[in-house]
C-alpha cells in the first residue's frame, strides 16, 4: 500500500494514494488500529507522509561514500539526530540558510518504525517496520566540517529550517521485502548526481534497527535515514554546493519521487 499524507478541503488527513490527485482516506491510528474506507478525496497538497516522533540518521553507511569522504568502514553504526524543524514536504522549498553557503543533498532510503522496538535481533527487526520512503538529508557543510564557525558537529549542521524532507508517501514494507536491493538517485536541476543501489550499505536496515533498539527504544513513528551514496556536493572537484533556484530530487526504486527546490532564506 501507498499511504500518503496530504490536504483535503481544508484539512489534512492519510489516505491511500489512488493516482496523482486522489486518495482513498484512512480512518484511525496510522501507528495503530486503522483502516482504508471507500471515501476518495482529493489531494490538494501533498505533505510529509508522516510527522516523525524522533529522525535518527546513519553516518558514513555506504562503502563508495566512506571512500569518498577518506573515511575508515565504520565498525558500529554511527548515530546521529536530525532536529523536528527539519521536517519538509514534497514540492516545498528547502531554505538556504542565511548563516551557511555550503548546502549539500543526501539521498536516503528512509525506515518507518511501525511499534516500538527494544533490543530487537537482526532476524526479526524488519517485523517493526512499517514502511519506506524517500528522504534528503540536506546538509550544511561548512557548519557540519568547519570547526571555525562553533561547528563541526553533525547534529547542528544537519538541523536548519526544512533540511528533511521526506515523502512522496510510505510504502508498506510488503511491497518491499528486501530493502537492500533498490536503486537509488539524486538528480539536481536534471544532472544526475547521486545513482547506485542501497546494497552497498555497511550495515543493512535490518543490522541497522538491531544496533539502535539495543540502546535505546525506538518508539513507533521513528524515522530512521540509512545514509547516502557516494556523489555528494563537498566531495566532488570542484565541490557542488546547491543553491536558490536549485531543483533537487530523490529517487528511490519501488517508492517514487521527491521533489524540491531551494530558496534563499
Amino acid at each position: 500500500m501507498r499511504i500518503i499524507r496530504f490536504q483535503s478541503n481544508g484539512n489534512i488527513h492519510l489516505g491511500q494514494q489512488i493516482d496523482d490527485r486522489t486518495a482513498l482516506r484512512i480512518e484511525g491510528d496510522l501507528l495503530g488500529t486503522h483502516r482504508v474506507t471507500d471515501e476518495t478525496l482529493k489531494i490538494e497538497k501533498l505533505l510529509a507522509p508522516l510527522v516523525p516522533t524522533d529522525i535518527l540518521c546513519i553516518g558514513l553507511n555506504y562503502r563508495e561514500h566512506a571512500a569518498e569522504s577518506g573515511s575508515a568502514i565504520p565498525q558500529n553504526p554511527m548515530l546521529f539526530i536530525k532536529a523536528g524543524n527539519t521536517l519538509n514536504n514534497p514540492f516545498d522549498p528547502i531554505p538556504i540558510p542565511k548563516r551557511s553557503s555550503e548546502i549539500d543533498y543526501e539521498c536516503e532510503l528512509a525506515v518507518v518504525i511501525g511499534k516500538t522496538a527494544k533490543h530487537v535481533s537482526r532476524e526479526n527487526a524488519l517485523d517493526y517496520v512499517l514502511g519506506y520512503t524517500c528522504a534528503n538529508d540536506v546538509s550544511s557543510r561548512d557548519w557540519q566540517r568547519d570547526k571555525n564557525l562553533g561547528g563541526g558537529q553533525f547534529a547542528r549542521g544537519k538541523s536548519f529550517d526544512g533540511f528533511c524532507p521526506l515523502g512522496p508517501c510510505i510504502v508498506t514494507k510488503d511491497e518491499i521485502p528486501h530493502p537492500n536491493r533498490l536503486k537509488i538517485k539524486t538528480t539536481l536541476n536534471g544532472q544526475v548526481m547521486q545513482d547506485h543501489t542501497t546494497a552497498d550499505m555497511i550495515f543493512d536496515v535490518a543490522t541497522v534497527i538491531e544496533s539502535l533498539s539495543s540502546t535505546m527504544t525506538l518508539r513507533a513513528g521513528v524515522v530512521i535515514l540509512t545514509g547516502t551514496p557516494q556523489g555528494v556536493g563537498f566531495a566532488r572537484n570542484p565541490p557542488v554546493w546547491m543553491k536558490a533556484g536549485d531543483k533537487v530530487v530523490i529517487e528511490i526504486e519501488k517508492i517514487g519521487r521527491l521533489e524540491n527546490f531551494l530558496v534563499q532564506e
